[in-house]
């Protein structure tokens, strides 16, 4: 049987709302999950909402999002039934009739594969909602293996980069962070904080004994640029961000023999590692969260969160139409 439900459509390029959409039938590995609370990635919503998303099942219309904490309440045939009513973090569905999924978390119900649903035992169900970005952090700073010897240089403190400051630190190394927003740089833990801009001491007057690594959470090729010169010989870049091409100066690459690693989502497990760090108080995401909406909210929520720099995090909460 068809199910309807409420869920936030990307029609065409600049409008988002809600609508109603339908979902397939709940196939016997599958979950239905009733939302509580989805949040919007800038980066990825922003290229959905301007259309510049090219694959062609990402052809509007969409439902966005792969930002969803809820709780389950209905099985498929061969699920184990201690599922039921679990708090879970769901990274998407595919699971609409005559829309596409981009990837379709921001829904008031939806179908996901039991085996993808990551349990929040133990963990504020709205802080399931860093699992994400959290896990992309991670992985990140898996590739690259920072310890105490290291120094790094983390550029933006946007929501994935104020993680891998806390998981590089976790891990022992020194870390310096530089932001254009004093906002951001409030809300960071480092070692050193550093306020970017043409108006602000340069990165190289105010961190004179260089790094060995660099992080970039920009997505910006003229940050890195910038603050090549810090950068220690056989020094590293990981790429953290989002960037339509690589445009970066050749000689000093050429001269540090620098090494360019790129990262991209997670790993397998990485999501469920940084839900027991958050649930064991060893990665503190609360922070993080400065905006809260309700889903009846959701183009204001859009427009916070894609506009405002001092949003790091938007929590959109569906409870008021729990009955999906």
């Amino acid at each position: 049987m068809t199910m309807k439900t409420t869920a936030v459509v990307i029609s065409e390029p600049g409008r988002v709302g809600l609508d109603e959409v339908s979902l397939r039938p709940l196939a016997a590995q599958e979950l239905v999950v009733k939302t509580a609370y989805t949040s919007i990635s800038a980066g990825t919503e922003r290229m959905l909402l301007a259309g510049q998303m090219p694959h062609p099942m990402l052809s509007l219309p969409v439902v966005p999002g792969y930002e969803t904490v809820g709780q389950v309440v209905e099985l498929g045939a061969e699920v184990d039934p201690a599922w039921l009513n679990r708090w879970v973090y769901v990274g998407g569905s595919h699971c609409y009739v005559g829309v596409n999924a981009a990837w379709g978390g921001q829904s008031a119900r939806l179908l996901a594969q039991a085996e993808r649903a990551v349990p929040l035992d133990g963990v504020d169900p709205r802080h399931g909602l860093m699992l994400a970005l959290g896990a992309t952090a991670l992985h990140g700073i898996n590739l690259l293996q920072p310890g105490p010897t290291d120094r790094l240089l983390i550029l933006g403190q946007g929501p994935v980069g104020q993680l891998a400051a806390r998981l590089a630190r976790l891990r022992g190394a020194w870390v310096a962070v530089a932001d254009r927003y004093e906002s951001r740089l409030a809300r960071a833990e480092a070692d050193m904080v550093m306020l970017a801009g043409d108006d602000q001491p340069p990165l190289t007057e105010l961190l004179a004994d260089g790094v060995n690594a660099i992080i970039d959470a920009t997505g910006s090729m003229a940050a890195i640029a910038g603050a090549l010169p810090l950068l220690q010989p056989k020094g590293t870049i990981l790429l953290l961000g989002y960037y339509q091409n690589l445009e970066l100066p050749y000689m000093p690459l050429f001269l540090k023999e620098a090494r360019l690693l790129t990262a991209k989502e997670w790993a397998p497990g990485d999501l469920a590692a940084v839900r027991d760090l958050i649930a064991q108080e060893k990665l503190d995401v609360a922070p993080l969260l400065t905006h809260h909406l309700p889903i009846s909210a959701v183009t204001q929520a859009y427009d916070t969160a894609l506009n405002d720099a001092d949003c790091l995090k938007l929590v959109i909460d569906w409870q008021e139409r729990q009955s999906g």
